[in-house]
């Protein structure tokens, strides 16, 4: 299943423009994904997403291939008719469980074997496994099995992930085909700049339709971080896309996309929508404080989103201290939209070249804490 990347501007560093073409549509660059781990975004419909600009979806091989299973999606249709999605798709591999079901799996050469969460069953999941999984639920782009080591570890234990996941990562392209998901090879090397950019190298020498930073936002410092993406960014190729996996907050989004990344997943705007915690461009609105009782006000004044042109803070607040259920759905697709107007924004700014003043406005508009401050007309206007 191919796709092709055409980079309209932009080069190895700084802010870039680009279109990623897939067989399930054309996906504009810098662009974030909503996570949809199970086959749905959490308390959104397909409807929803298409109405509030997402164009590609993230979901999880390692929860579907346990339920309802990936010959089951393979016989209903695939995951693009399962879930009712019509765009593009990406899934993770499920190297991230790999590290966070620590006390569930072992690790080898060969493979993972581990626990099921759900009833304790065992499965053993090899680099080749998690392509096939991959394949059969027909997605557009598809990410190796890869090993992410905690964070902190012993440089030892850092590198021997890094240099394993190397290793899957060529088994994985033997095994893709030329008729499966475009395949994309994971970043790793902990927050050591000359690994990241030796792993880099290998990944780029075996040749991937696109490659993905992962590894990060496990606790390093905000510096680390940044010096990281840098190293990376400077290693990959400036014709395919970067996906830097699993960070999320609009502040990331903006340093990244400032170092040349291109593609974005995180659970934030879905997890805090559920928990209350609602985004604007001059803050963050907790909506179950008091001061939003009687308040008339949508949760951003301008906002095109469905819950802004309907609802009053005040109806949100009812609706999250009674825990009824439509609460998540209106949160969760203002947050979502707000992400999607960032996205755009950045767009906007990188074709106009004008991303520095954007960021400086984005920063100056983010007033954290601050819920009743004044929103600065143009906050997303580079």
């Amino acid at each position: 299943m191919a796709i092709s990347f055409c980079l309209e501007k932009g080069g190895a560093c700084g802010p870039r423009l680009g279109r990623l073409i897939t067989p399930h549509g054309t996906v504009e660059t810098p662009v974030f994904m909503p996570v949809g781990t199970q086959g749905a975004v959490k308390a959104c419909s397909p409807e929803d997403l298409l109405e509030h600009k997402v164009s590609m979806v993230l979901a999880n091989t390692y929860h579907l291939y346990l339920r309802p299973g990936h010959r089951t999606i393979e016989k209903l249709g695939g995951l693009h008719a399962f879930m009712g999605w019509p765009g593009p798709i990406l899934t993770d591999s499920g190297g991230y469980q790999v590290y966070s079901l620590g006390d569930l799996r072992r690790v080898s050469e060969e493979g993972v074997l581990f626990r099921s969460h759900l009833d304790g069953s065992e499965h053993f999941l090899t680099p080749e496994k998690v392509v096939c999984v991959q394949r059969s639920m027909g997605v557009d782009v598809a990410m190796v099995l890869d090993e992410c080591a905690p964070f902190p570890s012993p440089p030892e234990e850092i590198r021997s992930a890094m240099e394993r996941s190397i290793r899957w990562a060529g088994r994985s392209l033997d095994a893709s085909g030329a008729d499966g998901p475009a395949l994309f090879g994971i970043v790793q090397g902990g927050v050591r700049a000359d690994w990241r950019k030796a792993c880099a190298s290998e990944l780029v020498r075996a040749g991937f339709s696109g490659y993905a930073v992962g590894g990060l936002g496990l606790g390093e410092d905000r510096q680390d971080f940044l010096t990281s993406v840098e190293a990376c960014a400077e290693a990959l190729p400036v014709g395919a896309p970067r996906y830097l996996m699993g960070m999320g907050t609009p502040e990331d989004i903006v340093e990244a996309v400032r170092r040349g990344m291109d593609m974005f997943d995180c659970v934030l705007p879905t997890r805090n929508g559920r928990n209350g915690t609602l985004y604007t461009r001059f803050g963050k609105v907790r909506i179950k404080n008091n001061r939003y009782a009687e308040d008339e006000r949508p949760i951003e004044p301008g906002c095109g989103c469905y819950t802004c042109r309907k609802y009053s803070r005040a109806y949100l607040r009812h609706l999250f201290l009674a825990r009824e259920l439509l609460v998540y759905r209106l949160n969760t697709v203002h947050n979502l939209y707000y992400y999607q107007t960032l996205m755009e924004a950045i767009r906007q700014a990188v074709r106009a070249g004008t991303f520095s003043s954007f960021a400086e406005t984005f920063y100056r508009g983010l007033t954290e804490g601050d819920e009743d401050a004044t929103p600065e007309v143009g906050a997303f206007e580079g």
